[in-house]
């Protein structure tokens, strides 16, 4: 096909939207490990989550052979609002670096939301509400989770609780507002509403948080309150099969104009959008159907694919969670106030570190100046702001394409461009103002993390 016909955006048809997510799960040979009673070191059963999560969603969790799950209709729904995304080609961004590579993005941040985040949110919202529940708590990093769940909530008349990342709930308090508006309560974490909170505050005295802090302080709110459960934004494997949307929409897209990609990216924080990117490219890769290189996109400030340990450890900075095998840096490491917030979590989704740790996908850590480079280099060719988070994918495209300014080759790459950084502008103001440092933590601070990982057999 001729290249000029491929337009700059690849739009699907509401026919061509995804009535089923694909469980990436079903077609790994190595499972993801499960997860552990803290207490008793025993695989947890459905009856002990259904304490903490929705009935429906433990199931999804626990759920390692169904390939394909059907979308409510009710949710079907809810996406058509703002699905199918677009897959938008990067000709501007190609032709200002002069590269033979051709570029694509898949474009998440077409609803008031911001990010992919809602793609998750409402359908954890649908089974709240079909469950009978008067609410549900979570944690949010930079608010975009926040905001989506905020939003699927409203929808459905359903309380929110959220516990926002204190660093993220300073720089942020427009995204705090957009959640309030909504009709969600949000608290600043760790904060003293919390006996977790408490103990982390006296621990850690005037610490900027992170999503393990704000975590413990979710479900405890969501087990001492009636009629509550508690909702993550990502890391589980019922996050990554709600996202899997994204890559089934992407891999739809190209395969409409017979693209194949050669190199995909995705940020890493807990994994929810690169595990929902990848998703039927890693299950072609499985199924040794076809051949991608996959790469995640982390934070040198917290580099829990790169330099941490994969072993199981607690989910959360309390110790309430169960344990998950996962690459993490210590339940007790808090990152420095980087300004990824989504991504300032210690450990990364265990479907992800299972793939990782079987050599299925690479992982690149990136300084925080040169993200915002990129996002920088980015927003005045493509014209759209990018989120700090998705910059972390921009950078390694760009580095990926000027590889191939270099090399002459002509590869396809495909990044995920998780949300807009409209409520970011704190950190594009340090940025532009030369204020902005990288901080990348010593062997010794990594250490102190992982002494504290649990002795698990």
């Amino acid at each position: 096909m001729e290249e000029r016909t491929i337009p700059y955006k690849i739009y699907l048809e509401e026919s061509e939207m995804p009535k089923q997510w694909y469980n990436v799960r079903a077609d790994m040979k190595n499972k993801p490990a499960p997860l552990l009673n803290p207490g008793t070191l025993a695989p947890m059963t459905a009856e002990e989550l259904g304490h903490v999560f929705c009935d429906e969603l433990v199931a999804q969790e626990l759920d390692d052979t169904t390939r394909f799950i059907d979308i409510p209709v009710e949710i079907q729904d809810f996406y058509k609002m703002y699905r199918p995304s677009p897959l938008v080609r990067a000709y501007c961004l190609e032709k200002k670096l002069e590269t033979p590579a051709k570029i694509y993005y898949k474009f998440e941040g077409n609803n008031t939301s911001g990010s992919h985040k809602l793609n998750s949110a409402i359908a954890q919202a649908y089974y709240a509400k079909k469950q009978g529940l008067k609410g549900v708590t979570t944690e949010t990093g930079a608010g975009q989770w926040g905001t989506a769940l905020s939003m699927a909530c409203s929808y459905f008349d359903l309380d929110c609780k959220v516990f926002m990342v204190k660093v993220s709930y300073e720089q942020k308090p427009f995204r705090r507002e957009v959640m309030r508006t909504y009709g969600a309560s949000v608290t600043p974490s760790p904060s003293e509403t919390t006996e977790v909170g408490r103990k982390i505050l006296a621990e850690h005295p005037g610490t900027t948080g992170s999503l393990g802090c704000a975590i413990s302080e979710a479900v405890e709110a969501a087990t001492q309150s009636e009629g509550y459960r508690y909702v993550l934004g990502s890391v589980l494997n019922q996050v990554l099969l709600h996202q899997s949307v994204i890559g089934m929409e992407t891999k739809t897209a190209l395969d409409k104009y017979g693209i194949t990609p050669d190199i995909i990216i995705g940020c890493a924080g807990g994994g929810s959008n690169l595990g929902g990117l990848i998703s039927p490219f890693m299950g072609e890769k499985l199924r040794g159907e076809k051949d991608y290189r996959i790469i995640a996109v982390e934070p040198a400030s917290c580099p829990s694919f790169t330099r941490g340990k994969y072993a199981y450890d607690f989910c959360d900075t309390g110790k309430v969670c169960p344990l998950a095998k996962m690459y993490t840096l210590g339940s007790g490491f808090i990152p420095s106030a980087n300004h990824a917030g989504g991504l300032r979590y210690h450990g990364m989704s265990s479907t992800l570190s299972q793939l990782y740790d079987d050599g299925l996908m690479e992982a690149r850590s990136v300084e925080q100046t040169a993200v915002f480079e990129a996002a920088e280099q980015f927003a005045r060719v493509e014209g759209i702001l990018p989120a700090p988070e998705s910059s972390h994918a921009i950078r390694v495209a760009i580095d990926e394409a000027l590889k191939c300014k270099e090399t002459g080759e002509e590869k396809t790459i495909v990044f995920g461009l998780t949300g807009t950084g409209y409520f970011d502008m704190v950190a594009y103001e340090k940025y532009n103002n030369g204020e902005m440092s990288d901080y990348i933590p010593t062997d010794e601070d990594l250490a102190a993390g992982l002494a504290g990982l649990p002795k698990v057999e």
